[in-house]
């Protein structure tokens, strides 16, 4: 698949999603920018802000299978994974595997479950297959997660570990629509006579995985390879940060501006490609110094300082 080609899928992908979700084009962009570069995607906002509407609407117009678990205080492994159950008619255990076996799961409230419950997802989410019962069962490629949260001081939440927070590539925020943006929601609803949005399956499994292959042909000079490196490094020695950004970040960043030049039609990456993610990239793999924990304005001013510090080269 050519790089034009690209391009033109990903755009009907995000237009079809657009259909559904309205005024969020940028987050759109970062969450297809992630789909291609084979990562996880964490969106943390408040109750009611679409965040399982867009979920639901990129598995739709990908045309890939979904599947949706509520994550709550009593769910167990189990009930992720699946298990052998023993049938009595057949006289034998059988597999009925749980809802992870799928392309794209919705971990809906994923931070209402308990950290038992929330580490039944890391293998999957790292090696793309799950163990059960001594038997490791690959998953179906491409296998997303995208998971939702609400704002950890709300009661009955189990704040993500930070083993769990660097699986995901990115970690994105939707943020509340302007007075335009809630008149359209008002008027598509009212216009379509129903709650459901009808979209359009633009593409299939098959070309996903053509994209992921075409998106590594992507040039990246070494000087941005640099780049990357020395923004990553500059987390690790801010003197607000106990535990800065690891390798994965690095990797988060060569991935996703390689997908997001693909996007915009190009077969090389340029700096703001990676500075568009470093938000996204940084932001929830920092582990902040005891005094700055009940500050939730650190991480901003650290990604913003590192970016400012850190010198971008000039690519000719």
């Amino acid at each position: 698949m050519k790089i034009n080609e690209i391009s033109l899928l990903g755009r009907q992908v995000i237009g079809e999603v657009e259909r559904a979700v309205v005024g969020k084009h940028d987050l759109l962009v970062m969450v297809m920018s992630s789909v291609l570069a084979g990562g996880h995607v964490l969106l943390e906002d408040y109750p009611g802000l679409g965040k399982t509407l867009i979920a639901r609407s990129f598995a739709a117009s990908l045309g890939l299978d979904f599947k949706r678990i509520q994550f709550t205080p009593d769910l167990l492994p189990g009930d992720i994974t699946g298990g052998y159950v023993f049938n009595r008619n057949k006289n034998e255990f059988e597999l009925r595997k749980g809802p992870v076996f799928t392309q794209v799961l919705l971990a809906d409230e994923i931070n209402r479950a308990s950290p038992k419950t929330q580490s039944a997802l890391l293998e999957a989410m790292q090696e793309g297959q799950v163990s059960l019962e001594g038997e490791t069962l690959p998953l179906t490629e491409p296998f997303i997660v995208l998971a939702t949260q609400n704002p950890i001081e709300y009661e009955g939440t189990f704040p993500l570990p930070e083993a769990q927070l660097d699986r995901f590539m990115v970690k994105l925020t939707v943020g509340h629509p302007s007075v335009a943006e809630e008149k359209e929601i008002l008027q598509r609803r009212r216009e379509r006579k129903q709650d459901e949005v009808s979209l359009l399956r633009v593409s299939n499994p098959d070309q996903i995985m053509e994209m992921r292959a075409a998106v590594e042909g992507v040039f990246v000079h070494p000087d941005l390879e640099n780049y990357i490196a020395e923004l990553v490094h500059a987390t690790r020695v801010d003197r607000r940060v106990a535990v800065g950004a690891s390798p994965r970040a690095s990797l988060a960043f060569l991935k996703l501006s390689r997908a997001y030049a693909a996007l915009d039609g190009r077969d090389f990456v340029i700096p703001d490609d990676i500075k568009r993610f470093a938000f996204a990239v940084l932001g929830h793999r920092l582990l902040l110094q005891p005094e700055h924990w009940m500050s939730q304005r650190v991480r901003g001013d650290i990604v913003n300082e590192v970016l400012s510090k850190v010198a971008v080269p000039v690519i000719q």
